[in-house]
């Protein structure tokens, strides 16, 4: 039995997983529990928030975020990737700063209009 903290909601639900037992999941308030504690024991993603250097604004760095979860395995890479990256404004919010991070098909986007 593996015991972990939901991060679903901010009542961070002390779940219970049963691995012998098909991922039973039991000390959730909600649904979502069910799913994230499955998920976290048998394919954990990570949601990735990063910056990367822009020239031509008001700003030295522009915050960007994954477009969707990625497998927590790639997380360290993903932002790796973005160390070679620069912008040059304008950036609008929802933009793809980096292209298919790792192979996953997701993307960095900005989150600022700069």
């Amino acid at each position: 039995m593996t015991e972990l903290t939901c991060i679903l909601c901010p009542k961070g639900c002390r779940l219970r997983v049963d691995e012998k037992n098909g991922y039973a999941v039991t000390g959730n308030q909600c649904p979502r529990g069910i799913e994230y504690g499955k998920t976290e024991l048998t394919r954990p993603i990570r949601s990735v928030s990063s910056t990367v250097g822009i020239t031509g604004a008001a700003h030295r760095r522009c915050p960007v975020k994954t477009d969707g979860p990625i497998p927590k395995s790639l997380v360290f890479a993903a932002v790796q990737a973005l160390n070679g990256v620069t912008l040059s404004a304008p950036i609008q919010t929802g933009q793809v700063v980096l292209e298919n991070i790792c192979g996953t098909g997701r993307n960095f986007i900005a989150t600022r209009d700069m």
